[in-house]
């Protein structure tokens, strides 16, 4: 049954897109994150454990809850309708997909997207991160909490989202976090380590690239994260440019390896190319509908 609530809650996340903002289930994983911080912050590890086991234990125990009284309702298709538009909130692919695509119209809207500084870069630049934050999204955003509803449902996926939200709070290599967020930056590499594999190569099937498949791992496996670089490497290698190099962070020059090893002045097509891939999953989604609703 997890395997239709997925397919159909990413359906219903492409049609409708993101739940209202304010009301998201991830912003108060945030102000459940900021409200701990501001009470418990300690510079250790330990503290950030408890954190990290806190808030995946009030997302179990709630969504837990919420499962238990759709089951009671004794209606297979009205659980598996109430089950899809829930698991839905989990997935960002319409979101995703709008955001990037904007980035052709709207250049300055890049600074939304990344990290890095964006006052000074040029349209290529403005183009790359563009591709590079839809490649390593597509993971978190809609592969990821796909995979871990098909195996753990509507409990699975929220779950994840929490780890997410946790490692993008708190999971940074600075001062302060350096201890407080080791623990759940350790765990988002965990959870997301299958997940960013199969991104990978997702990308590199559907875009019909066998050079993106063969190539992903050698390039991906030099950016920090165990698993970011594997989707960008493979949309790079898909749609033949050069994505990585050196880029400033507050200020600072951050040294980077490049991932593929095609041209290194990315234009708005390479967007279009790069989000192509959206119609190209929304397909297979389609198909597999298709087949579960048929047999």
């Amino acid at each position: 049954m997890f395997f239709k609530i997925g397919l159909f809650a990413y359906l219903i996340d492409r049609i409708f897109g993101e739940f209202n903002s304010k009301k998201h289930p991830v912003v108060y994983m945030g102000k459940f994150i900021i409200w701990f911080e501001d009470r418990f912050y300690r510079d250790s590890i330990y503290q950030g454990a408890i954190l990290m086991l806190s808030l995946i234990l009030l997302t179990y125990i709630t969504v837990h809850f919420v499962s238990i009284y759709i089951n009671y309702m004794g209606n297979i298709y009205i659980e598996i309708f109430l089950y899809s538009i829930i698991a839905s909130i989990t997935i960002s692919s319409k979101m995703l997909y709008e955001a990037v695509n904007d980035i052709i119209k709207n250049p300055k809207n890049i600074k939304y997207l990344v990290s890095r500084d964006t006052k000074n870069l040029t349209p290529s630049e403005i183009n790359k991160a563009g591709i590079e934050t839809y490649a390593e999204n597509l993971n978190d955003g809609v592969i990821a909490p796909l995979f871990y509803l098909f195996l753990f449902g509507i409990e699975g996926a929220f779950i994840y989202k929490a780890i997410n939200t946790l490692d993008s709070m708190v999971g940074y290599r600075n001062k302060k976090y350096e201890n407080f967020g080791k623990v759940s930056a350790i765990l988002d590499d965990i959870v997301n380590y299958i997940p960013s594999r199969i991104t990978a190569i997702l990308i590199a099937i559907l875009m019909g690239s066998k050079e993106a498949l063969l190539n992903f791992y050698s390039y991906g496996k030099k950016h920090d994260s165990p698993n970011a670089g594997l989707p960008i490497s493979a949309m790079a290698l898909a749609i033949g440019v050069k994505l990585g190099g050196d880029t400033y962070y507050f200020g600072k020059l951050k040294k980077k390896a490049w991932f593929g090893r095609g041209k290194s002045e990315i234009t708005e097509n390479d967007i279009k190319k790069a989000l192509s891939f959206q119609i190209r999953l929304d397909i297979l989604i389609a198909l597999l509908i298709l087949i579960i609703t048929i047999f």
